[in-house]
């Protein structure tokens, strides 16, 4: 069987490692990552849901953060604010930085995004093929009003330095209009047996993929079902501030919501929490087949059970 899977984060990898755990080992995996988080810090090309679901899939992950390296130090971050060198608000560890550096001397080298990620999974072993969305720079900014005016800043800074704390009032992928799909990208979602859209940021994650000319149409057109897990759990995002970014595009935190903005053009199936089983009547009256599981990540067993669901579900919809 060969899976497509379009992921952000922390939730898209958490997901992805459920999902390894229920296939065999001649199922294929290709994960289309989101590269609109990606942010130059100190002259380098951080990719940080790349880099997420790299190390979480090949084990390296700090398992309490969801991101950045398990056991790592801090001593270059030390050094830069010594020498008053900035931003100090978005934290990479010695080891992170690492990988960083690679990435920027072969990008600078002249090889593509896709061929370093490939290079530094090499290392890593994630057991899926890891395919950013795009090998040119798409950067997700976000509009809003502050004690400095309305301005627009970087997902990241808007993100972590101000923790979505201001409201955001639109949503700008900027870059994607003129962005082309990543090799590989369209000829693995025209070439699976099912697609998935795991419990990623719905706007900032799987939205910005979608954004990429040539995918969401790629998506739509593929013969293989389409299923997505709501990232919206009770009305509210299972981790992060999602609920801040469905509001800015006009979507409420709820999990009909999420689906209904996805789409029947897209999605073929849909699986909402069990707290959440009022919510499946308007997602079928959608013409949506859709499922009430448990979709909380727990531990390994719940999230294998959440990855078994989806594909169950795409198997009802196949038939």
């Amino acid at each position: 069987m060969r899976i497509v899977a379009l992921a952000g984060g922390i939730g898209g990898a958490r997901f992805l490692r459920g999902l390894k755990d229920v296939v065999t080992p001649e199922d294929e995996i290709t994960v289309i990552g989101n590269t609109g988080d990606d942010i130059h810090l100190f002259g380098l090309k951080v990719c940080p849901d790349l880099d997420t679901v790299m190390y979480t899939l090949g084990g390296g992950i700090h398992e309490e953060q969801g991101w950045g390296r398990a056991d790592e130090t801090w001593s270059v971050k030390a050094e830069m604010k010594a020498y008053g060198v900035g931003p100090e608000w978005f934290g990479l560890g010695d080891k992170d930085f690492a990988t960083h550096i690679v990435r920027s001397q072969m990008l600078t080298a002249g090889y593509s995004l896709s061929q370093v990620t490939e290079a530094l999974c090499v290392r890593w072993k994630p057991g899926v093929r890891l395919l950013p969305m795009s090998d040119d720079r798409v950067e997700t900014h976000v509009r809003i009003t502050d004690s400095e005016g309305t301005r627009a800043v970087h997902f990241q800074e808007y993100w972590v330095r101000l923790h979505a704390a201001v409201d955001a009032e639109a949503i700008i992928p900027v870059g994607a209009d003129t962005a082309k799909p990543a090799p590989g990208v369209l000829e693995a979602i025209a070439a699976a047996d099912v697609i998935l859209f795991p419990p990623s940021n719905p706007v900032v994650s799987i939205g910005t993929i979608l954004a990429v000319p040539g995918i969401r149409q790629a998506v739509s057109a593929a013969a293989a079902p389409v299923v997505g897990l709501s990232p919206i759990i009770g009305g509210a995002p299972v981790r992060g501030m999602a609920d801040k970014v469905l509001a800015a595009v006009g979507v409420a935190a709820t999990a009909d919501a999420v689906a209904l903005h996805y789409g029947a053009d897209l999605l073929d199936g849909w699986l909402v929490d069990t707290q959440d089983a009022g919510a499946v009547a308007a997602v079928e009256a959608a013409g949506i087949p859709c499922r009430a599981v448990p979709l909380l990540m727990t531990d390994a067993d719940a999230t294998a059970a959440m990855a078994r669901a989806a594909l169950e579900l795409a198997e009802q919809v196949r038939s």
